[in-house]
């Protein structure tokens, strides 16, 4: 009884404490912004949800009414996928702090399991997924009244088989990536696997335009697959007692519990070894006979001074030990390919068909697109290194100069390869249309940094290259560089569509030499004003990036 009383103190007290940090944020003009910015978010997911919890409900009670239950399936698949999958795609959508700070705090191990599993239950899809397990418990419910215990039975140990899981796979990834070399494979790996899904479509396409009788069986195979996998042990389970075979639907339900069960150790060997203070540490071991080192120059940047050289260099050589980076510059070429096998080969899409030489200005937006997480948080992988940069005797505005660089040279080989690869896969562009994509490239690439460069300071955010499921990006860069993008988008869209009207492309070149001479400006009064910026936003954008 005492142990229950002081772990429900325990839980209320972090819950105090979560909602005066809410509060005492809110004094700040950062932290109404990110209230204004996270209001807007739930109202869009909310909307998303009641979409999703109305086709729930009608889905299910049309399943169960038409005695149907096990095409539940149907439903709980989806929201299997999207409740594992959403979290690891969209972490700018989610706010999970580290619930590893609480160890420095005397709770009990229950309670730091509990609030582990409290934080993955505030997630957005979470409750996204918890909305459409109530749709349909709904609309089971409303075809057969009867069921509704049961019913709740189940999806209440479905949802927590799902809560359990994604907590393990971030857990597990968390160890995995704790280390330099393995975060850099881990990340390659993950990320080849989600290209290797766009490759699904294009693939099944092809295969569909002829006969193959041995799909049938495959399905068959399937079918049966899935019925022993968690989704379908949650529909069979409200099927059979729909059907009146109480046993079978019990032997379901304890099948799924079990499978909860065993996620839920795999989860437990890895709080509990956190819990007694297992630290995974990069530091090399000090060597017997210290090497000596011959001295390295520093790169030379003509034009350039040597400060905006040596963060050019430094900016550099952090990219180049990041594998997840380095696939970035394959990204345009990849969507070109998977553009070019699937719906969108220009051989069957009619607008494609007269307009190929829009391949090159996609995938050059598409390379700008691709650095928003570099540009609009420049200063978060430097993390505490933020300090060395004041104490140095270096203007600010080299420092972001340097950076910027980085992002520009890293746009420019992507287009480059951009070009190309559509030159292979779809012909080379006309000369018109290449110069007025360099010419948009000179508007949007000077826009973007500026807009990058002050909500690097304004809303900051420290990069954890080794946790999934966390906010690398406040809430408020999220949606002003969604808003930069579409500006961006829309004004390439709009003059690339007047030079097709009037049947002359030269005209979209004049546009976007005309708008870069108001971007470039404006990208030159930012940066000559950031040395005070900067300074006024010091012991924020310290305190931010050193938190630990």
């Amino acid at each position: 009884m005492t142990s229950s009383i002081h772990r429900r103190s325990q839980l209320t007290a972090v819950a105090e404490l979560r909602w005066r940090m809410f509060v005492n944020g809110l004094r700040s003009k950062r932290g109404k912004m990110e209230l204004a910015s996270r209001i807007l978010v739930t109202v869009a997911f909310s909307l998303g949800g009641l979409g999703g919890f109305t086709f729930a409900t009608g889905c299910a009670w049309y399943f169960v009414s038409h005695g149907q239950a096990e095409y539940l399936a149907i439903l709980l698949w989806p929201i299997f996928f999207f409740w594992q999958v959403f979290p690891l795609m969209a972490t700018a959508f989610t706010n999970n702090p580290d619930s590893g700070d609480l160890l420095r705090f005397p709770l009990t191990y229950r309670s730091y399991f509990l609030i582990r599993l409290a934080y993955g239950f505030f997630d957005p899809a979470s409750a996204l997924g918890s909305v459409g397990l109530f749709g349909i418990l709904i609309g089971v419910t409303f075809a057969r009244p009867l069921l509704f215990p049961w019913t709740l039975l189940v999806l209440l140990t479905f949802a927590l088989f799902n809560l359990v899981l994604m907590q393990t796979v971030f857990a597990w990834l968390e160890r995995w990536l704790a280390q330099r070399r393995t975060r850099e494979i881990m990340g390659v790996l993950f990320i080849l696997v989600m290209l290797s899904f766009q490759l699904i479509g294009p693939i099944v396409e092809r295969i569909g335009k002829k006969p193959h009788p041995e799909f049938s069986r495959a399905a068959e195979i399937a079918a049966q697959v899935q019925a022993l996998l968690p989704p379908g042990l949650a529909a069979d389970a409200i099927a059979q007692t729909s059907h009146a075979r109480f046993v079978t639907g019990f032997m379901s339900l304890l099948f799924l519990a079990a499978l909860t069960m065993a996620i839920g150790s795999l989860l437990h060997l890895r709080l509990r070894a956190q819990f007694r203070g297992e630290n995974l540490s990069e530091v090399a071991a000090r060597p017997a006979v210290a090497q000596v080192q011959g001295l390295q120059v520093g790169w030379n940047l003509p034009g350039f001074s040597q400060s905006v050289a040596a963060v050019f260099e430094k900016e550099m050589r952090y990219l180049a030990r990041s594998g997840p980076m380095l696939l970035t510059l394959i990204m345009p070429i990849f969507m070109l390919l998977i553009f070019r096998l699937g719906p969108m080969n220009p051989m069957r899409s009619n607008y494609l068909s007269r307009t190929p030489d829009m391949a090159f200005p996609g995938a050059a937006a598409y390379a700008l697109l691709v650095l928003t997480n570099l540009v609009f948080n420049s200063f978060g992988g430097d993390a505490a290194g933020i300090q060395f940069f004041y104490a140095s005797p270096v203007n600010f505005r080299q420092i972001v100069l340097g950076k910027n660089l980085t992002h520009a040279s890293i746009l420019i080989a992507n287009t480059a390869f951009a070009w190309i690869a559509v030159t292979y896969l779809y012909g080379a562009p006309h000369l018109a249309v290449s110069i007025a994509t360099v010419a948009g490239l000179l508007f949007a690439a000077p826009l973007n940094f500026a807009a990058g460069n002050l909500l690097s300071i304004y809303a900051p955010r420290k990069r954890d290259f080794s946790t999934f499921g966390r906010q690398n990006v406040s809430q408020t860069t999220v949606l002003a560089s969604l808003g930069v993008q579409i500006v961006i988008v829309g004004v390439g869209v709009a003059a690339f569509t007047i030079a097709r009207l009037y049947k002359d492309l030269w005209i979209a070149t004049l546009l976007f030499l005309v708008l870069a001479a108001i971007s470039i400006p404006l990208y030159l009064i930012v940066l000559r004003r950031l040395d005070g910026i900067a300074l006024q936003r010091r012991e924020t954008l310290v305190a931010e990036l050193c938190r630990a």
